[in-house]
């Protein structure tokens, strides 16, 4: 019977959120013609699986369902099968994904072999000598992901110009595949040293294989990444290897099912450098899509920046088990290949070296337990109670309260957004068990001590990309999103002393929103040591040149589709580290030669906080990006004619304010406010997927785009 009722709650719940998204968005899904959408975007997340489409208008639609661990493709056609059927006028469908990422923390990938150059068997047992925590004696590296059984050696060389020293013996290849076979190898990864440089050696190998086991999943370094460092290099081809027959398998699934609705043609799927690829290309590198959907609502607060004459943002993405930021300066991500997973302040991780998006991530969302600690500390995060049983607040079970459940009992969210039968006082014993009582505090002062904490863990990753950086806070603007991004923005802003925060329409949302607004992109990145000079401008132009005829050469559509931009990594003749310049002009001469120079050490003082203007500067790498000039979905003014703002209070409801306890406050119904009208803190603006704080001091309005902007005091 209890196992009866509660699967009974859980069903309401969701029932109920599908339901208000259905009857109470902005732009209504009910009464849509099925035959009229045009574009989708998808993104799984820990509890939904989110949906945003267009219709032959250009107006944006939303939709939430439930996300099905195990079988994420079947969460995405629930979800579509409300909207989509075979009578579609389907344009477009972009898919972002957690499978990869999931696949390597919670290491349920293949069982990989590695074939690398004889004596360099051990590299990934090696890895790096430097360790984040110098002080820590018991510091382990990290296991690699591939046993010592399973690396082979072959006896072969390629020098660091791409000059053949030794061709592989090919017979070799015969007993390595059979101990492969035996060991249960589902997946090989091929690295040899200075493969990046030239990859014939690591073809032949492949060659071999292939003809040997057509059927086995392999990867080549030289495919995957052409950038030196031999332990990076190698560590990204294993994990692409390791996590290749899940995405296969996830990919050509979804595909299948995918076509029972209608959806066949233009499959895309969110990578991790902010743009799209095809399924096909994406079965290849999956290690690609390893932020496939974190990244798509950095993209989307950078475009809505443009919109809106805001070149400087934070963004800020809190979901229901983590929150991530991304630093956006002139208008542009920040990508980067220095990206780990699994790395914190005690363990180095591991390094993947494609194109990330540079984002911080910790474990900090809606669902994080809050707990004293064996030291009797208190702590938030990073175990989460995801979404069953959830909160407190869900009323399915669960008795650890919860950053959600302290934004409830502190009055900052409505019980009346939970279609469960559980009371406040549920909440409010769950805080006095786990955290009042050993405080000897107040229910009301447990609930604080949660979000504050919660709020400095979320500090400290905006401070990272930001402070840590050498860029000041209050020079930007904060993009907030996700289901919990808007609750918990304004403080933050306030304490890092930033001018304004926006909330974008669609917020909870906006990262399968950004989707919409993504591109084909394509990065090819060539490691090319020489000195940044003019006895090196001819050379270098005749790298870029390559690169370019090899992006064209992969681009499914012709020239004219697509347009370029060019970062240099340099550096100072020694360093071991570079700084990455953009350039938009894809031909290099002297002047811009001396222009890149001028910027790279202003560039380098401010990342490292030093210049050595005497001192010759080295090209590390070549990064060249190819963008495809695709109809990206705009962001429309909204109607609001219709609207009545004498209505736009919608209750009165207790807030908890710091140091000075219950206030009454307006609540109001963000579907009913329109441009002009200035509603002054405190007070709480809600829609049907989230809700927003201001504090005294402050103010809130909307813009004809449906953003909620707050102005900070004295900004």
């Amino acid at each position: 019977m209890n196992f009866y009722l509660k699967n009974t709650l859980n069903f309401l719940f969701i029932l109920n959120i599908i339901y208000l998204i259905l009857i109470r968005n902005a732009v209504p899904i009910i009464g849509t013609r099925r035959d009229g959408v045009l574009k989708i975007a998808t993104d799984i997340g820990g509890t939904f699986t989110d949906l945003v489409y267009t219709d032959e208008k250009g107006n944006l639609h939303f939709d939430k369902g439930h996300t099905t661990p195990g079988h994420f493709e079947d969460g995405i056609l629930n979800v579509l099968g409300r909207h989509v059927t075979e009578d579609s006028l389907m344009e477009s469908f972009i898919h972002g994904s957690t499978v990869i990422i999931n696949t390597l923390t919670e290491r349920k990938g293949g069982k990989v072999g590695l074939i690398t150059t004889k004596g360099f068997r051990d590299i990934l047992e090696i890895a790096r000598g430097n360790r984040p925590d110098l002080y820590n004696f018991k510091y382990k590296k990290p296991e690699p992901f591939v046993e010592r059984y399973l690396r082979q050696e072959i006896d072969e060389r390629i020098d660091f110009k791409g000059n053949i020293m030794k061709a592989p013996n090919r017979n070799e290849v015969g007993e390595i595949v059979r101990q492969f076979k035996e060991s249960g190898v589902e997946a090989i990864a091929i690295s040899l040293i200075h493969g990046y440089k030239n990859p014939i050696h690591e073809q032949q190998l492949k060659e071999e294989i292939v003809k040997i086991w057509p059927e086995v999943y392999i990867t080549l370094s030289s495919e995957t990444i052409k950038e030196y460092r031999e332990y990076e290099r190698t560590n990204t081809t294993v994990l692409n290897s390791y996590v290749k027959p899940i995405a296969h398998a996830y990919l050509k699934s979804l595909k299948e099912k995918l076509s029972t609705v209608g959806i066949t043609d233009h499959l895309k799927i969110m990578q991790s450098n902010g743009g799209t690829t095809s399924f096909d290309k994406a079965m290849e590198l999956p290690i690609n899509l390893v932020e496939s959907g974190p990244v798509a609502g950095m993209f989307g607060a950078a475009k809505l920046g443009e919109l809106l004459n805001e070149s400087n943002i934070i963004a800020f993405d809190v979901g229901g088990t983590t929150a991530k930021c991304s630093l956006i300066t002139d208008g542009k991500v920040n990508v980067t290949t220095d990206y780990y997973i699994e790395r914190n302040e005690k363990f180095a991780g591991y390094p993947i070296k494609t194109p990330v998006v540079d984002i911080v991530e910790i474990g900090n969302g809606g669902g994080s337990i809050a707990r004293v600690d064996q030291f009797g500390s208190l702590k938030v995060g990073p175990d989460s109670a995801g979404a069953n049983p959830g909160p407190v607040a869900y009323g399915l079970g669960n008795t650890q309260p919860t950053i959600t459940d302290a934004n409830v009992y502190l009055g900052r969210l409505s019980l009346a957004n939970f279609d469960n039968p559980i009371s406040i006082d549920k909440v409010e014993e769950a805080l006095v068990e786990a955290i009042a009582k050993p405080f000897n505090v107040s229910a009301e002062e447990a609930a604080q001590g949660i979000l504050d904490i919660a709020n400095s863990n979320m500090l400290n990753a905006l401070k990272l990309i930001s402070i840590r950086k050498g860029y000041d806070p209050e020079d930007f603007t904060m993009v907030a999103f996700g289901g919990g991004g808007p609750l918990h923005a304004i403080n933050l802003a306030e304490e890092l002393g930033m001018k304004k925060v926006i909330i974008p329409y669609g917020s909870s949302v906006f990262s399968a929103l950004g989707m919409m607004m993504t591109e084909y992109r394509q990065d090819y990145i060539q490691t090319s040591l020489m000195g940044f000079d003019h006895a090196h401008l001819a050379e270098i132009q005749a790298n870029i040149d390559q690169a370019i005829e090899s992006a064209y050469a992969d681009a499914p559509l012709s020239k004219e589709h697509y347009y370029f931009e060019i970062n240099y990594d340099l550096r100072y003749k020694g360093q071991e580290h570079a700084v990455k310049l953009n350039a938009s002009n894809i031909t290099i001469d002297d002047e811009g030669l001396l222009q890149l120079a001028e910027a790279f050490h202003v560039k380098h003082k401010q990342e490292f906080s030093f210049d050595l203007p005497t001192t010759p500067i080295e090209l590390v790498n070549l990064h060249i990006t190819i963008y495809g000039k695709d109809e990206a979905v705009q962001f429309k003014e909204l109607d609001f004619s219709h609207i009545d703002v004498s209505t736009c209070i919608k209750t009165k409801r207790n807030l908890y304010v710091k140091e000075k306890g219950w206030v009454e406050v307006n609540v109001y119904d963000q579907q009913k406010l329109a441009p002009g009208y200035v509603i002054a803190g405190p007070a709480i603006v809600e829609n049907p997927t989230s809700t927003v704080v201001i504090n005294e001091k402050q103010s809130i309005e909307i813009d004809k785009y449906g953003n909620l902007i707050v102005e900070m005091e004295g900004k």
